[in-house]
């Protein structure tokens, strides 16, 4: 079992000045759900090398028993200094591919056209994606094999437009992943807010917010085993 993590290299937040990037936990917590399983994993980004880490993830507020283990782990360290860039990934080596948010993946993965056909090419070989929390935007231009949106018809979620605004960025972002999923034609639902949300439609698996991070792989986990 074989399953490729696909981060950020987006490390500018708009035009504010400040840093963005991957967040810890949405990478974390899958990391050791699918490692503690025994999958080999590998980790991408569209430029290679060692993705940006937002820094505000990494704040004591917002670090996690699977956080904590991932700053200690040189393993997990020395995968994460060495992601392969994402123009060489082929899905035929991958079972499976899941996507960690923060907000960086809104400026690269959600343009990035190795990104855009790995997703496409991943399911239509009948395999399962997963994407989190802002990850579920860079399916706004993945297409089927139809050429509608890869989210048409389907039941989909992502972060939320009042979890933007909560944290003062809904002006900031180039898009809403709420408000895309619906223009094209996804059938969004949410939970509560910060409370894990995680929905499936065939293989397509997305989760709301960082909370929903654990749920999410192992919902993943669970359709690579079917």
């Amino acid at each position: 079992m074989k399953v490729l993590i696909v981060l950020t290299s987006h490390d500018q937040l708009g035009s504010t000045g400040k840093k963005t990037g991957f967040w810890l936990e949405e990478l974390a917590a899958p990391y050791y759900v699918f490692k503690d399983a025994g999958a080999e994993l590998v980790l991408a980004s569209p430029l290679g090398g060692r993705p940006p880490l937002d820094p505000k993830s990494n704040e004591p507020d917002f670090q996690t028993g699977a956080t904590r283990r991932f700053e200690a782990d040189s393993e997990a360290n020395t995968a994460l200094s060495n992601t392969i860039a994402l123009n060489t990934v082929d899905q035929a080596d991958y079972d499976a591919v899941f996507y960690p948010g923060g907000h960086g993946p809104l400026w690269d993965l959600a343009e990035d056209k190795n990104s855009i056909n790995l997703i496409s090419s991943t399911l239509a070989h009948n395999k399962p994606v997963a994407l989190v929390c802002h990850a579920p935007g860079v399916l706004r231009h993945v297409l089927n094999v139809d050429g509608n949106s890869i989210v048409q018809g389907k039941k989909v979620t992502g972060f939320t437009n009042t979890e933007e605004e909560a944290v003062g960025l809904t002006n900031i972002v180039p898009f809403l992943v709420e408000d895309e999923l619906i223009k094209n034609g996804g059938n969004y639902s949410k939970g509560d807010d910060w409370e894990s949300y995680v929905v499936q439609d065939g293989l397509l698996i997305t989760g709301q917010n960082p909370a929903s991070s654990s749920e999410a792989a192992k919902i993943l986990l669970k359709a690579l085993t079917k």
